[in-house]
Order: C-alpha cells, then sequence, then structure tokens
C-alpha cells in the first residue's frame, strides 16, 4: 500500500528528521517531566513552551487496543483492507499512544498485550516512518 508522505512543518520538522536517523523522539517538558507525543505547541500538563525539548525513546511497547479497518474512506488504505489499526502503548512512558497498522500481522490475528518494538519504512527517498511490528 503506498504510504501518505509526511509535509514537515516547524512543530513536527524534528520529529520526522529523527525518524530518517531510525530514532523515535518524543516532547519531553523539563519544566514539569512529562512527555508527550504527538508534538504539540505547549506542554499538555503545565501549559509551558519554553521548557519543550525532544528525547530519544527505546520504541519498546504493547498492543493496547485494536480494530479492523474493513470500509475506510482513506484512499491510501482502500487498496489493502481489511487492516489493522492498534494503539500502541510505549513501555518506558505508559502515558503515550502512538497508532499503526501492524505491518506484517494477518487481520483478526492480533493479540492484546502482545509486544511491538517501531520500525521504519521508506515512504520516499527522502522520508522513512514509524510503525510498529509485533515481536516474539
Amino acid at each position: 500500500m503506498p504510504k501518505p508522505i509526511p509535509v514537515p512543518d516547524q512543530l513536527s520538522k524534528p520529529f520526522w528528521d529523527a525518524c530518517n536517523e531510525r530514532r523515535l523522539v518524543v516532547q519531553n517538558c523539563t519544566a514539569c517531566n512529562r512527555k508527550q507525543y504527538p508534538p504539540q505547541q505547549t506542554c499538555a500538563a503545565c501549559g509551558s513552551a519554553a521548557h519543550l525539548e525532544w528525547r530519544e525513546v527505546k520504541g519498546r511497547g504493547h498492543i493496547l487496543s485494536y480494530l479492523v479497518i474493513r470500509d475506510s474512506r482513506l484512499r491510501p488504505v482502500q487498496a489493502d483492507q481489511p487492516i489493522n489499526m492498534a494503539l500502541i502503548t510505549l513501555d518506558e512512558e505508559p502515558q503515550l499512544n502512538f497508532l499503526s497498522n501492524l505491518p506484517g500481522t494477518p487481520v483478526n490475528k492480533v493479540t492484546l498485550g502482545a509486544a511491538v518494538e517501531v520500525v521504519f519504512e521508506r515512504v520516499s527517498p527522502t522520508q522513512l516512518i514509524h510503525e510498529w511490528r509485533v515481536v516474539g
């Protein structure tokens, strides 16, 4: 399936640059020590804009929930339907969640709680995206 190619803006560019280096980063507020994803202009907990920095995370987690998409209106997804869409929770930061289509996992063969790790897939000559694959 052709994946959407992200168009980084000023806020998201550090995230996508890290993906191109095969690193997963999230914002960290040094004022209240809270990590957040997706990136925002201010800390969702304390509202600070001046204390946000990027911090690398390990990219390991587990499947919290999932659903099967059978009739999406999103054109890039339609060709490969049905597909799994999972909510991934980071092991080191349980408040951080990511969505992924779980490449390599057959539809309806998702195990809740299964371990996953981040992988990076090339979607253009100059851009990688992050996805999550079941491990073990």
